[in-house]
């Protein structure tokens, strides 16, 4: 008979159902129990797929069943989660950020590493079909030394006044998927950030003391420059673009469409706009990540977004908002 990885989850939110949903398709996997504070709430959805519930995420850990932790809650919740979960045995899957706290993430780091449990993060877009195939060519060769890397990430409509209050700020929050994209997709850490932003989409963002427009200049260590261009509004759909170009060459990644169907008549050339947003573009992303988590453990594989992914993520997210309070470039060294 096959073994089945039996899973708790904590946060039953929008991302946390997601990756409910995606994880009881996966026939390696046996989920079990989901906590969350309002009970009410996702009763009926619960119902639907036989998950236990309770308003203790402790449950799960003290449920000798349970062999691994998927951690959706609120960011600030993360830190204490994973020490009880790591010193419970219980391997550990924790959406991005690790946490707010720099220093807190590091400590914590060390007690993951100390009780030996798989620990992944959740940077879904390295498990899109496009990017992985950017970063399989860098690793080849094929586009020779990278030279520039061009990321753009632009969502359809701004958050509301209360998800902004408790983001973490549009670094810590939006961009630092792309600060890991970075690294990802250049193969090289960062050594040198400089953040340019303006409030130019919501004046709420700018009175919560965020931005909502930024661009990060990156120096990595092998040499290239790392441009990342972020906006809260893209009127148009989630625009989700990569470019790396090197010494032979260059790749690019266009936007997602719902279809590729153009239409052109003597007014013009046109076509649908790009997916709306981050659960139609990367579906099937979130999919992936589940899945190299369960390998990962009943495989015995190493992750292949490792707690030290999630810490330098954090790092240039610091060094971003540093960066611009400070209006000079950061390097990384400066940072924790």
């Amino acid at each position: 008979m096959q073994q089945k990885l039996v899973i708790g989850i904590v946060g039953a939110g929008r991302i946390g159902r997601l990756h409910a949903e995606n994880l009881v398709r996966n026939p390696r996997v046996a989920v079990k129990t989901v906590s969350d504070l309002y009970l009410d709430a996702v009763r009926d959805w619960a119902g639907n797929y036989g998950f236990r519930l309770t308003q203790d995420y402790k449950e799960i850990l003290r449920d000798p069943e349970i062999q691994a932790v998927f951690i959706c809650s609120s960011t600030d919740t993360h830190i204490p989660i994973i020490t009880e979960a790591a010193q419970a045995g219980k391997h550990i899957f924790c959406e991005k950020p690790i946490s707010f706290d720099l220093e807190k993430t590091a400590q914590t780091h060390e007690l993951v590493r100390r009780a030996g449990v798989k620990f992944q993060v959740g940077f879904n877009r390295r498990f899109d079909f496009n990017f992985a195939r950017v970063r399989e060519l860098v690793e080849q060769g094929r586009i020779g030394d990278p030279h520039i890397v061009r990321i753009t990430s632009r969502d359809p409509a701004p958050p509301s006044y209360d998800y902004v209050k408790v983001s973490g700020g549009l670094f810590m929050d939006m961009a630092i998927h792309d600060f890991d994209m970075a690294r990802f997709l250049s193969g090289s850490e960062v050594e040198e950030v400089f953040a340019q932003g303006a409030v130019l989409v919501d004046p709420v963002i700018g009175e919560l003391g965020d931005i909502d427009t930024a661009v990060t200049t990156l120096r990595f260590k092998n040499g290239a420059i790392g441009v990342i261009d972020n906006s809260r509004k893209a009127v148009y759909g989630y625009d989700q673009r990569v470019e790396v170009f090197g010494s032979k060459g260059g790749v690019t990644v266009q936007n997602d469409f719902p279809n590729s169907a153009e239409i052109s008549t003597e007014d013009g050339v046109y076509r649908d706009k790009p997916k709306y947003f981050f659960l139609d573009r990367y579906r099937e992303a979130y999919v992936k990540e589940t899945e190299a988590f369960v390998s990962a453990v009943l495989d015995g594989r190493d992750v292949p977004v490792s707690y030290y992914d999630g810490l330098q993520a954090e790092r240039i997210a610091h060094a971003a908002k540093r960066s611009l309070q400070e209006k000079r470039p950061v390097r990384l060294d400066e940072i924790g």
